[in-house]
């Protein structure tokens, strides 16, 4: 664990050599759902670590809401704790709402990262804050269940979890449960505070600060998502002073934890 001013947060150690690589997950997710993808980069001689933002896993929920800049502060405070801020070698990874934390983070403390794979970085110009289609449905989602192995099962079956690898999957649910004293397990995300992220999604307002960031960015994208698509993180890109969009054909949103194979590879060939 790692303390900041606020809130614990959970640091997940991949092992391995080599240089570094920071993972953020999206909202709803966790650390260890990185697992496929860690286990990949550890083959390719990297050293990955991945971590839980405030309000996922086994962090802290966040003592005063979910502003965004608490992400970013959660990216900063970890990459510091670990040593990683200002390493040439580092490959920052983040995913959705962990790619837009990536981002702001690096706006806030120039030089923190010297490359940012973006994997559909949540980054939307001209909107306000409030309730969303996304956050209405996070009220809905159901929270407990009898066991694991019901959830992983009802989430194999339907969209949109069921575009994630069997092994991205299983690394999900296994860890992003917590067991109830009657048997039954409960999700450790809970739904109002999905519910409240996505609705302040836009609160940190990253458009802004993208003319601002030096470091190089890939912002990549599933050909099929429904969130940034090919025009979005082209035109995030256009913004940057060293981005590049890159485009996967045949996947969505969670492209990483879809086809873990194929977008690792394409992020270490982004580091060369």
């Amino acid at each position: 664990m790692i303390a900041t001013p606020d809130v614990q947060l959970a640091v997940h150690d991949w092992g391995g050599d080599g240089p570094p690589v920071l993972l953020a997950h999206p909202t709803g997710f966790h650390g260890v759902a990185w697992a496929p993808v860690a286990a990949l980069l550890v083959a390719a001689g990297r050293h990955p670590w991945s971590f839980d933002f405030r309000g996922h896993g086994r962090s802290d929920r966040a003592p005063a809401g979910y502003a965004w800049a608490g992400f970013a502060d959660d990216a900063l405070a970890v990459t510091r704790a670990l040593g990683l801020d200002g390493d040439p070698s580092l490959l920052a990874w983040g995913h959705s709402k962990g790619a837009a934390a990536l981002l702001l983070a690096e706006a806030r403390a120039p030089g923190t990262f010297a490359r940012i794979y973006a994997f559909e970085p949540i980054i939307i110009r001209g909107m306000a804050p409030g309730d969303n289609p996304l956050s209405r449905g996070a009220r809905k989602r159901r929270a407990v269940w009898a066991s694991r192995d019901e959830a992983r099962a009802s989430y194999a079956s339907r969209p949109p979890l069921d575009a994630l690898s069997p092994a991205a999957l299983d690394a999900y649910v296994d860890y992003g449960f917590r067991d109830l004293p009657d048997g039954a397990v409960t999700l450790r995300c809970l739904p109002d505070d999905e519910a409240e992220i996505y609705a302040m999604a836009l609160d940190a307002d990253v458009w802004p600060a993208l003319p601002g960031i030096q470091a190089r960015v890939c912002v990549a994208c599933g050909e099929l998502t429904d969130a940034i698509g090919p025009a979005a993180a082209e035109a995030i890109a256009a913004e940057l002073p060293h981005g590049a969009p890159e485009v996967f054909p045949g996947l969505g949103h969670f492209g990483p934890l879809e086809d873990p194979d194929t977008v690792t590879a394409a992020a270490l060939a982004f580091t060369a």
